[in-house]
């Protein structure tokens, strides 16, 4: 059954400026500017007032009513990225092989990951940057405005020191995500 009409309105926060534009959405705040296209959903976005965005979804079936939630988020997180931005925290993992990561071009380089030889170069994408822990052994910090970014470049670390044709039972080696969050003034 089609719904004739879902609306959602999400409130601007202070000090920062939202301008949409054929369901993109330009978000400016102390961190900087990100801009999301949603274009590929089919919805009415628009600015309600100066500190208000109104969504509306016109005979939608329930696959479409889910995605004006999902849209919401999106923009939220939009927010907290050019207010406060997002943490992203990995530890390294390893039984015998000490697996040695720096960062080299743009690139984060892994070594000695089981003791290969192969070295694993994962690119940062724009916007995120990588620090290396100084109080915590075998950690690292990814940070960033966008959380997609942030954590597109987590999920290819951790995908690149994936174990191969062993017991996954026994060789537990990786580079996992131990802690995420907002960014703690």
């Amino acid at each position: 059954m089609k719904t004739v009409l879902s609306s959602r309105s999400i409130e601007i926060p202070e000090g920062v400026t939202a301008t949409v534009k054929a369901r993109i959405v330009t978000v400016t705040g102390p961190r900087g500017t990100l801009t999301r296209d949603f274009k590929h959903v089919d919805m009415d976005l628009k600015c309600v007032g100066k500190n208000m965005i109104r969504l509306d979804v016109w005979f939608a079936q329930r696959k479409q009513l889910a995605s004006v939630r999902t849209v919401c988020s999106h923009i939220e997180n939009l927010f907290v990225g050019v207010t406060r931005g997002f943490i992203y925290k990995m530890r390294f993992v390893y039984s015998h092989f000490p697996i040695n990561v720096s960062t080299n071009a743009g690139n984060v380089e892994i070594r000695n990951f089981l003791g290969e030889k192969r070295v694993r170069k994962i690119p940062l994408l724009e916007g995120v940057s990588y620090l290396r822990s100084a109080d915590v052994k075998d950690q690292i910090e990814l940070t960033g405005n966008d959380i997609a970014a942030v954590s597109l470049t987590c999920a290819r670390i951790q995908q690149a020191t994936s174990v191969r044709k062993k017991d996954l039972r026994k060789f537990l080696d990786g580079i996992y995500v131990s802690e995420k969050g907002i960014i703690e003034e």
